[in-house]
């Protein structure tokens, strides 16, 4: 069973604490970019993702330390059990789609610091990367009725599977080719 990701609130207040420029979701998902594109699981992951040499490590088991261990965790869990740091299914449509575009835009970054300008990727993983820059560059929804909830249940789905997919050959098939020689 893989590790559960520390409450948004937590983060969010580490995310203030440091006086961050990104919130929560995008913080995940630049980590989750990260992770997925090869990059190194250390401590000073946020000076790596945030591409600011200056700063610190993160304090082990801080909010941000177990924002990364639960991440790993859940992207080399064979059950699927990735998630995303979202606001709640109580919070407004706006809140949570803003927020799911936010983690995309995360992370693009990420994902382009760690795997580099030509990563080596599936027709389906070039497909979905394509797809989760088409959602980062879209705008927060305003008001929503019971469809607009189902879409964007299915988007932040298919989000956790592309994201495992790019996960696949950047991380896990590198790890495959390492065993074989």
């Amino acid at each position: 069973m893989p590790a559960t990701l520390p409450a948004l609130t937590d983060v969010e207040h580490s995310v203030r604490q440091l006086g961050l420029g990104v919130d929560p979701s995008e913080l995940h998902g630049a980590l989750c970019g990260w992770l997925a594109g090869g990059g190194a699981q250390t401590p000073d992951w946020l000076a790596q993702v945030l591409a600011d040499d200056a700063m610190l490590p993160v304090v082990a088991d801080s909010a941000l330390d177990r924002l990364r261990r639960a991440s790993a965790s859940q992207l080399e869990d064979r059950s699927f059990g990735f998630e995303l740091l979202l606001p709640d299914a109580d919070a407004s449509l706006t809140r949570r789609s803003g927020a799911v575009f936010d983690w995309c835009r995360g992370f693009l970054g990420g994902f382009g610091l760690a795997a580099g300008q030509a990563p080596s990727l599936s027709e389906e993983s070039n497909e979905a990367l394509v797809d989760i820059a088409r959602l980062a560059a879209a705008t927060a929804q305003d008001e929503g009725d019971e469809e607009d909830e189902e879409a964007l249940i299915e988007i932040e789905e298919f989000i956790r599977v592309a994201v495992l997919l790019l996960h696949g050959d950047c991380v896990l098939a590198a790890q495959h080719r390492r065993g074989l020689n």
